[in-house]
């Protein structure tokens, strides 16, 4: 009955007997430690943690010397080269004054923090997409009868060099409305289908050769055991492809990029609990974000770069967020990461 209960908790939940071997590990601490039951009980914590921070030998040793119970926090926790910060407490279990077990707990605070960050990043962009949106709307409205106004003068003037001037307006007044659409984002309904994303991002990826990255190098790196999705293929491959385009110009056409994909179980996203996600990451190693940028790279008109828009970043976003997803990023010189997390809908994907 224990065991039952333990089996549900979102917390990673292991029992070690006196002599420090695994024997129980529930599902979180599967997910934790990304391995299965199978092949974790009857490891010993010595094995099991070999690459992990020490104090988690030694706390747990404590614990068995003394038969109290102790907490640590912010510990690092190794295994199969997945590294995360927990924060790790230890319960003695005993029978007759007898210590038998050690019941230990893995909060994932890492896990924590990146929750927090993702709801921060929502409730940004909700506000951003709110505000964007009434300034587009009182920009789109002058900038109508402006045009409209040089077209009459246009029809009016029989001088050519006058004319000119009245065609730049109009010109002009064109390419800000196209801006101020852009900044609104598609107000096209989203049009889902049964997809493979890997499908989706080897079209991106030819895409991007195709038109100016012939000094790219792509990278793939697979995992062939996510399922399909249910989702708008055209509004993906135009994310992502907005994400590659602003890494291939901050490499200056060239460098390396590499596409990887791997699953993860009972992920959070956006406050809720998918029992199956995709994790995207698209990788470059050019110079990086710099860092008075990071926090608002997503906000539209946001750019390193002189002749950039700021609008791809934004738009990518945007879109991902309307699929039940997210973008997050991480950056520093050689390295940037754009991770994008999709929910599965595992009752209505076929496999």
């Amino acid at each position: 009955m224990h065991k039952k209960i333990l089996a549900h908790l979102n917390e990673a939940v292991l029992l070690f007997n006196r002599e420090l071997i695994l024997t129980y590990i529930n599902a979180a601490g599967e997910i934790l430690l990304a391995d299965s039951e199978k092949h974790l009980l009857g490891l010993r914590a010595c094995a099991l943690f070999k690459r992990s921070d020490p104090a988690l030998l030694i706390d747990l040793q404590q614990c068995l010397t003394t038969s109290e119970s102790l907490i640590d926090r912010e510990l690092n926790l190794t295994h199969h080269e997945q590294a995360t910060t927990v924060n790790f407490s230890a319960i003695p279990i005993s029978e007759h004054g007898e210590l038998t077990e050690i019941l230990v707990e893995l909060q994932q605070v890492d896990r924590q923090l990146r929750i927090s960050k993702e709801e921060q990043l929502l409730t940004q962009q909700n506000t951003n997409k709110m505000l964007v949106k009434g300034l587009a709307h009182e920009i789109k409205n002058p900038l109508g009868g402006i045009r409209g106004a040089a077209q009459l003068l246009d029809y009016e003037l029989v001088d050519i060099e006058l004319k000119e001037y009245t065609q730049i307006i109009i010109q002009e007044s064109d390419r800000l409305t196209l801006l101020m659409d852009k900044m609104l984002g598609s107000n096209k309904p989203l049009i889902k289908n049964n997809l493979n994303i890997h499908e989706v991002l080897e079209r991106v990826k030819q895409l991007t050769i195709v038109e100016k990255a012939n000094n790219i190098q792509f990278i793939t790196d697979y995992d062939p055991s996510i399922p399909n999705l249910i989702a708008d293929k055209n509004q993906l491959i135009q994310a992502f492809l907005n994400i590659i385009q602003n890494a291939v110009q901050a490499m200056q056409q060239e460098g390396k990029i590499t596409l990887k994909t791997r699953i993860r179980r009972h992920m959070t996203i956006g406050r809720k609990i998918n029992k199956l996600a995709v994790k995207i990451d698209i990788i470059d190693n050019g110079p990086g974000i710099k860092k008075e940028l990071m926090e608002q790279i997503f906000y539209p008109m946001i750019t390193g770069r002189a002749e950039g828009t700021g609008l791809g970043l934004s738009i990518a976003q945007s879109l991902i967020n309307q699929h039940g997803g997210i973008i997050e990023c991480q950056s520093k010189p050689g390295k940037t990461t754009f991770s994008i997390y999709l929910a599965v809908e595992t009752d209505h994907v076929k496999p």
